[in-house]
């Protein structure tokens, strides 16, 4: 008989040791119904992942150690189940993060990560100290070893489980999401487990927690390396892996979810981030400015897919440089997703602020102040808005800009989540193009929107290419410079221009001091401005 192992794919949350643990309940209840003998769950599922400096407050541990306790009484309710669950222990002074199997109530098993991630958006190092022994356990005849995360990107973990006697190698995983992360996965597997002589069985975390989002696709891989089982993206799963001793070793089976293609990859991301964002900090609705532009248009699309069109309000403010075309745009898409929509011009405020600053002013030029003014009174009357409904202002500038100061401190990018700030330029036209194909016969995003040049709309005729190289250009360069350190010299090597390489690593320079104010938002490159970008705002350094 096949020994049935059921992968809790769960949406935790940092801090809600009851609200985890009824998830684990109820994915107990499920694996036990589908006739499982071992439920696996994610990563620290008792805690949520990642505890952050929580993890240096001893109040946080005896919380972990009471829903353990808990956990232990649900498996008394169901005898025949192996639960596995994930929780950051203290032990002799020393902090682990760690997996306890449980079995009929009472604790059979407990394992300590042993490889501590400490690179990009990780610092494990910085909270917990390394295991050094492996656990196996058997059920049904098939020996299971565990690891968590990490311990199957290096061979060492996997390595000793296999000398410990593990047949199969079950994974607690809390995996953050980026382009392209599944092949690394797979790839990482098959070279330190597969190779090992074992399959694996990984139970990833899915949701959104802050900046990041977790996407799920828990998945098994069969000791050659072929793909055995895999769970659904970006949603809550239940994946029945059954796993069978032969002569060869043991063989998995289990339904395999098909891949998302790129575009929707991303965008479910995106729409996740946005849920669990809004809905685990208890925000009622959400708010933004609507332009007529691009970067508004599309994450617009992006909240009212993720909360519905009763929890989205659309303000668009005018100047005297708002052109006709955008007013039409902005009021024909929020009409057609039957969002709450308001114009509230701003020439009035901008008149008292210019009649204020007259006597400072006099004599000088216009210039980026005129316009920053601009965008700060659309700041001010959209975080007024939110302090008044409740209600959190959705900023709307995408990477590019981010990368390179394109955007006023204080004016838009005020408020309290960045939905696209992780998403390039041309990947937001790829993606309005995407949101578009979802509903053929009536666009969400007009089609005057992706078509026209954009522009921040504060001086006169004004677009974003008069000061900046074009975005397809821009965009290679923050990509090598960004997000694989490549030189100035390198990048000219490879045959972009000189003057545009030098212009926009100047900006991405220069512009430190504004992203560290600048609110967090969903990740999904694999370096993007937040947790995994620390550089010094002072500095010398020019290469």
């Amino acid at each position: 008989m096949p020994v049935r192992i059921a992968c809790g794919q769960l949406n935790q949350t940092v801090g809600d040791f009851s609200g985890n643990l009824d998830r684990i309940e109820r994915a107990v209840r499920d694996a036990t119904a589908a006739g499982a003998q071992v439920l696996l769950t994610p990563e620290l599922s008792l805690s949520g992942y990642p505890p952050e400096d929580l993890l240096f407050r001893t109040a946080f541990y005896a919380k972990a150690e009471e829903a353990l306790q808990r956990a232990a009484t649900i498996s008394g309710l169901y005898p025949d189940l192996h639960l596995v669950v994930g929780l950051p222990v203290r032990r002799g002074g020393r902090c682990h993060n760690g997996a306890v199997v449980l079995k009929g109530g009472r604790q059979v098993g407990e394992y300590f990560k042993r490889e501590l991630p400490n690179y990009s958006v990780f610092d494990e190092i910085r909270y917990f100290t390394s295991g050094e022994q492996p656990l196996v356990f058997e059920v049904g005849g098939i020996r299971l070893g565990i690891a968590i995360c990490e311990d199957f990107w290096l061979p060492d973990a996997p390595a000793k489980a296999r000398s410990a006697g593990a047949q199969v190698l079950l994974a607690l995983n809390a995996s953050p999401y980026h382009l392209n992360k599944r092949a690394t996965r797979f790839d990482v597997a098959r070279d330190n487990v597969c190779r090992a002589g074992m399959p694996l069985i990984a139970c990833n975390l899915v949701g959104g927690q802050d900046e990041l989002v977790f996407d799920g696709q828990t998945f098994a891989l069969a000791q050659d390396g072929s793909l055995a089982a895999q769970a659904l993206e970006f949603s809550e799963d239940l994946l029945l892996v059954d796993v069978e001793q032969g002569p060869e070793g043991a063989t998995l089976s289990g339904r395999i979810e098909p891949d998302l293609p790129f575009l929707a990859q991303v965008y479910e991301a995106l729409k996740l981030g946005v849920r669990d964002y809004v809905e685990k900090n208890g925000f009622p609705a959400v708010l933004l400015g609507l332009s007529g532009g691009i970067d508004s248009a599309l994450t617009l699309a992006i909240a009212v897919d993720a909360l519905g069109a009763e929890r989205v309000r659309a303000v668009m403010m005018p100047s005297q440089y708002t052109a006709d075309i955008s007013l039409a745009d902005a009021r024909q898409m929020a009409q057609g997703l039957g969002v709450r929509y308001d114009v509230w011009p701003i020439a009035d405020c901008l008149q008292a602020f210019r009649g204020t600053l007259a006597d400072e002013f006099r004599g000088l030029p216009e210039d980026t102040t005129e316009e920053n003014i601009q965008a700060r009174i659309r700041g001010t009357l959209l975080m007024a808005l939110s302090n008044k409904s409740g209600a959190i202002v959705l900023t709307t500038g995408n990477k590019s800009e981010m990368a390179v100061g394109y955007c006023t401190l204080y004016g838009d990018m005020a408020g309290g989540f960045a939905v696209i700030k992780d998403i390039a330029k041309t990947l937001v036209y790829r993606l309005a193009e995407y949101r578009n194909q979802l509903s053929p016969a009536i666009p969400a995003i007009p089609a005057r929107i992706i078509d026209r040049a954009p522009s921040a709309e504060l001086r006169p005729d004004q677009t974003d290419q008069d000061s900046l190289p074009p975005y397809e250009i821009l965009d290679e360069i923050v990509q090598m410079y960004m997000e694989r350190n490549l030189s100035v010299e390198q990048m000219i090597e490879v045959g972009l221009p000189g003057d545009a390489v030098n212009q926009v690593v100047r900006l991405i320079r220069i512009s430190e001091y504004k992203r560290r104010q600048a609110p967090v938002g969903v990740r999904v490159t694999d370096r993007a401005f937040g947790r995994d970008w620390r550089y010094p705002i002072t500095s010398k350094f020019r290469e």
